[in-house]
């Protein structure tokens, strides 16, 4: 990422950049309360870039199966963890930094089928953070991936005014995720599925894959009704928990594979989302800027604004 990709993401109208970490090379499991300095200065060079460019930024955690998998089993590394947090946090509370443009996204996509687990862990990350910077917002999710089922599983909000929650969404997976093959399994061989999605176009779809439970689940998804109202009856639900419990509420994921999705019903699916979000009350960021689900493509090593995806999050297309 360069000042280049920066300045076009600002041009395009976003107001913010979520910046995944690695915190492994960051953290230190045996001094937990040091933080490796060269990385810690690369990471300090791109959240200075991204608000020299007038965009606000969420540190976001974005550990490996392997660190989350500790999170799961392991009380000491959750401690270390949170040990670690504190003294990130207070890096960034120094008044070299904006409090209010500086957000902390505890972990990504947590992995924990252990819901009740997951909100102790939660927690104790929370207040680490907090005894590190007070006056700063920090970004919760729910147990398993960040999905909205899981959001709405929560029974309560973490004790804290200064927190907003968060949710991914990719439903329906079968559509958003058609050829991805580190995804379920059959998802490698289902390519052009359509949406919305209808019996028909399903049903031509399923007559190229091999097994026949697979071809019974594309077909269960043209009988599904998935478009706009459904999407927004999906999300509807996340936006009445944080109603319930009056807390804020992002979705800091969301988007579609492109490399064997139709590009105008992706974009429609984007449409559809964006817009279920912003009339439930809802931020959110799309996933990604230029990987395989992206916002904008490279050309000769430059980055270039996708026309169809940039009109469907209803930003500026004529970005340069």
């Amino acid at each position: 990422m360069t000042a280049e990709d920066i300045a076009l993401i600002k041009s395009m109208g976003f107001d913010y950049v979520r910046l995944c970490v690695n915190p492994q090379p960051l953290f230190s499991t045996g001094r937990p309360n040091e933080l490796a300095s060269e990385y810690l200065g690369y990471l300090d060079d791109a959240v200075k870039m991204i608000l020299d460019h007038g965009l606000s930024v969420v540190i976001d955690m974005q550990a490996e199966s392997d660190f989350k998998a500790k999170l799961a089993a392991d009380d000491d590394f959750v401690q270390r963890f949170a040990d670690s947090w504190r003294a990130l946090a207070r890096h960034y509370s120094s008044p070299s930094w904006d409090p209010d443009r500086v957000f902390f996204e505890i972990l990504n996509e947590p992995e924990m089928l252990d819901h009740y687990r997951w909100f102790g862990v939660q927690a104790k990350l929370a207040a680490a953070i907090r005894e590190g910077a007070p006056g700063y917002t920090i970004i919760a999710a729910g147990a398993r991936w960040s999905d909205d089922d899981d959001l709405v599983f929560m029974a309560d909000s973490l004790r804290d005014p200064n927190i907003i929650y968060n949710f991914h969404f990719y439903e329906p997976h079968l559509f958003t995720h058609q050829g991805a093959a580190w995804s379920s399994y059959y998802f490698q061989w289902v390519k052009g599925l359509r949406y919305p999605s209808t019996p028909e176009s399903a049903a031509q779809t399923a007559a190229s894959l091999p097994d026949a439970i697979d071809r019974l689940y594309v077909i269960r998804y043209g009988h599904d009704h998935w478009g706009a109202d459904r999407i927004n009856a999906e999300i509807g639900q996340a936006a009445e928990w944080a109603h319930q419990h009056d807390v804020p509420l992002i979705c800091d994921e969301f988007g579609v594979y492109r490399a064997f999705s139709d590009p105008h019903d992706r974009a429609v699916w984007l449409n559809n989302v964006r817009t279920a979000l912003e009339n439930n009350g809802i931020g959110w960021a799309m996933w990604d800027y230029s990987g395989g689900f992206g916002v904008v493509d490279r050309v000769n090593g430059h980055p270039v604004p996708d026309e169809l995806t940039v009109r469907a999050l209803g930003l500026n297309a004529a970005a340069k």
